[in-house]
């Protein structure tokens, strides 16, 4: 496997990076990726400081390697909001996380603090705009996210044709890409386009490390393409934000209602669970967005399960190290069998 100039800009030993899906995406799963020799990342945007702390802490005790934290920039968007991501912000700068990863945002007032206290900074984004807006803004590394993508998709363009302009839109700050990607064939075909490593997001939803309900991988392992649905069901909490999930239960009753828009929704209104966290418990709205973790109990069939179009690539659950391996010896023998 070849190594990239980004792979020494981030201190790993392969170009992948685990998305931080969430409260998903905790230390064993982050731990098990870097140890691997990729980037793991942790899904940070619905915790607070303290928590935070906590799971950055915990990632240390697991792995010595570099590791990153992703926040979601949407919130910054509205002024109660507002506070609660940037003491997230701050909180990972503090800690000295090498790397954050944003999404949904302008990541410019962050970009200073975070190099002066040695924390790299990617940005996911969905256009050659944001790209462009983001390499001016100096980020280290830019993740073009492809519309096959699963979760919150901020793309209307296939990944193919996004990456090789992103690429030529800001060389040469580096380039990642997302969506439609999960094994070594995707990685090499992202290498081919410009990119210099990949982000997977539902490839790792299926490992044994994810902190994900069993059900929800199962159903990755047994899903398609075709199985998965890009639109705006579950915007509970996150409204006019595109995603792509599994269909389920709630998905095909309101497409049966003809597709009625929010308020008008069948069982609109309705409670489908709890989800007990650690340092919160709430009740979980019918077409709420959240990660479906073990702290749920609930009505599974009404519950997003994020996925993306790759889904139909994903054939099992196992460990996390594993498929960063596997990924990596895979593209290593899609590039030797070309240049043969």
């Amino acid at each position: 496997m070849p190594r990239t100039a980004l792979c020494s800009q981030l201190g790993v030993e392969h170009p992948i990076l685990s998305v931080g899906f969430g409260a998903g995406a905790g230390p064993e799963l982050v731990a098990a990726v870097s140890n691997a020799g990729g980037l793991g990342v942790l899904g940070v945007s619905t915790l607070p400081p303290d928590e935070i702390r906590a799971r950055v802490h915990r990632t240390r005790e697991l792995t010595d390697r570099p590791f990153g934290a992703n926040v979601i920039l949407a919130g910054l968007e509205h002024p109660q909001a507002a506070p609660l991501v940037e003491e997230r912000i701050a909180t990972c700068i503090e800690e000295r996380v090498p790397a954050l990863v944003f999404f949904w945002g302008d990541p410019s007032p962050f970009v200073e603090p975070a190099h002066r206290h040695g924390v790299q900074v990617l940005i996911q984004v969905g256009s050659v705009e944001e790209a462009r807006t983001a390499a001016a803004a100096a980020v280290d590394a830019v993740i073009a996210q492809g519309a096959e993508a699963g979760g919150h998709v901020s793309s209307r363009t296939a990944l193919s044709v996004l990456v090789p302009l992103v690429v030529d839109a800001i060389s040469p700050t580096p380039v990642l890409a997302s969506g439609g990607i999960a094994d070594g064939r995707g990685l090499a075909a992202a290498l081919a386009l410009g990119a210099q490593g990949v982000s997977l997001g539902t490839r790792f939803v299926a490992s044994d490390e994810a902190f994900a309900v069993g059900e929800y991988k199962r159903r990755l392992v047994a899903s398609g393409p075709e199985d998965t649905v890009y639109g705006q069901v579950f915007d509970g909490g996150w409204p006019d934000a595109p995603h792509r999930a599994l269909r389920n239960r709630t998905v095909e009753e309101w497409e049966a209602a003809g597709r009625p828009p929010a308020g008008e929704r069948p069982g609109e209104g309705t409670t489908i669970g709890t989800l007990d966290e650690r340092w919160r418990q709430r009740e979980i709205a019918r077409y709420a967005s959240f990660m479906l973790t073990p702290d749920f109990a609930g009505e599974l069939e009404h519950a997003p399960m994020w996925a993306g179009q790759s889904v139909g690539l994903v054939r099992d659950v196992k460990p996390a190290g594993e498929i960063v391996r596997e990924l990596a010896r895979e593209a290593d023998e899609v590039i030797a069998r070309l240049c043969r």
